[in-house]
C-alpha cells in the first residue's frame, strides 16, 4: 500500500523542533553548532518548495522530512540515554571538547547525516511513495546543489582569518580531507545498493551497520582536536 504523499507541513514541524533545540542548547555545544547549520539549509529547502523550485515539490517535501527525521531520532536517542547511530556518536561524546572547533563540529554533523543517514532516507521515502531511487534523483540532486552552495559560507563563517592563518592551520589540512561531492556521490550508490538488497534483509543490515561505522569512523577523524581557537 502506497502512503499519502507530504504535503509541506511535516517541514513545518522538524522546523520547529529544530529551532526548539536552538533555542534550548547552549550555544558553543557542537551539536548546536550543526542544528544551526541544518536548520538554515531545511529553512531554505522550505523556501524553495513553497517557490516551486523543485520538480515535485512533495516527493521533495518528503525526501526532506525523512532525512530530518534520522537526526532527530539521533537527538532523541541521546537524550533518552540511548545509543545513538554510530555515525552521530562521534558529535555526541566530543560536543563540549574544548579543543574541538566550530566548524569541525558543523562538517562532522554533515557527515554523518549525509554520509549515512541520507542514504537511509532515500530508501524510506522510496517505500512510502511507492517508487524507486531513480525517481527521486533530481530532488536528492537539488537538495545537494543547495546544500553545496552553503558547504562554502559555512566555512567562511566558521574559519575566518587571513588566507596565510588559513593555510597555516591545521584545521586547513584537516577538513581539506573531506568532500562534500564524494560523500553526496558515495551516498547515492549507497541509496541505490540498500535499494537493491531491500530484500535481502541480513545482507541489507550489514551494509547498513557497516556503512555507519565507516561513516562514524570518518566523523571521529574530523573531530580530532586541534587546541584553544584562541591559541
Amino acid at each position: 500500500m502506497v502512503l499519502p504523499r507530504y504535503s509541506t507541513t511535516p517541514v513545518d514541524a522538524v522546523l520547529n523542533r529544530m529551532r526548539a533545540l536552538d533555542a534550548a542548547l547552549p550555544g558553543q555545544d557542537g551539536v548546536a553548532v550543526f542544528n544551526r547549520v541544518y536548520l538554515t539549509v531545511t529553512e531554505e529547502v522550505d523556501r524553495r518548495l513553497d517557490a516551486g523550485e523543485f520538480p515535485d515539490p512533495c516527493a521533495a517535501a518528503a525526501l526532506d522530512v525523512r532525512f530530518a527525521e534520522r537526526y532527530l531520532a539521533a537527538v532523541d536517542a541521546v537524550e533518552d540515554d540511548r545509543r545513538p547511530p554510530a555515525c552521530w556518536r562521534p558529535l555526541f561524546q566530543l560536543r563540549r571538547h574544548p579543543g574541538v572547533r566550530p566548524l569541525q563540529f558543523a562538517l562532522a554533523g554533515i557527515n554523518a547525516h549525509i554520509g549515512h543517514d541520507l542514504a537511509l532516507a532515500v530508501v524510506d521515502t522510496c517505500r512510502v511513495l511507492g517508487c524507486a531511487p531513480a525517481e527521486l534523483e533530481d530532488e536528492f540532486d537539488r537538495v545537494g546543489e543547495l546544500l553545496a552552495e552553503l558547504e562554502e559560507r559555512i566555512r567562511e563563517d566558521l574559519m575566518p582569518g587571513p588566507d596565510l592563518l588559513q593555510i597555516a592551520d591545521p584545521i586547513t589540512h584537516l577538513l581539506g580531507a573531506w568532500s562534500l561531492e564524494r560523500a553526496r556521490d558515495a551516498t547515492w550508490s549507497a541509496a541505490r545498493v540498500l535499494w537493491a538488497l531491500r530484500r535481502c534483509g541480513d545482507m541489507a543490515e550489514e551494509f547498513t551497520t557497516r556503512l555507519d561505522a565507516a561513516v562514524g569512523f570518518a566523523g571521529r577523524m574530523l573531530l580530532t582536536p586541534l587546541g584553544d581557537c584562541g591559541d
